[in-house]
């Protein structure tokens, strides 16, 4: 298997951290320090940064402030939303869940989402393709 890496940027210029080897390993308390010291996080309402990323499947650590949102009108993907900090909302098939810290929630494929930060929120968003 060919190991994978990410490249760095101006954002991130460390970089060359694996995305796709046979065993990745995510330090999640180093990576949410370091989402949070980030100027899109200081400045923006959100950061991110992926963990995994292989075929299918990509794994991406979510940092979202208060009132944010995240919405999709097209999903085509299977996707599964474990909070680790703080409080979401989920809109969907016309039905709204809060979804509270160590909750996940699952969506199928083809349905339209809105997330909501309740409060400053860190989750694990995991996307099936």
């Amino acid at each position: 298997m060919e190991v994978k890496y990410n490249e760095a940027t101006h954002n991130r210029p460390e970089g060359d951290r694996p995305l796709d080897a046979p065993v990745v390993l995510a330090d999640i308390p180093t990576y949410i320090k370091q989402l949070k010291s980030e100027k899109a996080w200081e400045e923006g309402d959100r950061n991110s940064i992926t963990l995994f990323k292989s075929g299918g499947m990509r794994v991406v650590l979510v940092c979202m402030h208060k009132h944010t949102e995240m919405t999709t009108e097209r999903p085509e993907n299977i996707l599964n939303i474990y909070v680790l900090d703080g409080k979401l909302q989920l809109d969907a098939e016309k039905r709204s869940v809060e979804v509270d810290q160590e909750q996940l929630v699952a969506l199928h494929e083809n349905i339209a989402y809105k997330i909501t930060a309740v409060k400053k929120s860190t989750f694990l968003l995991t996307v099936m393709d």
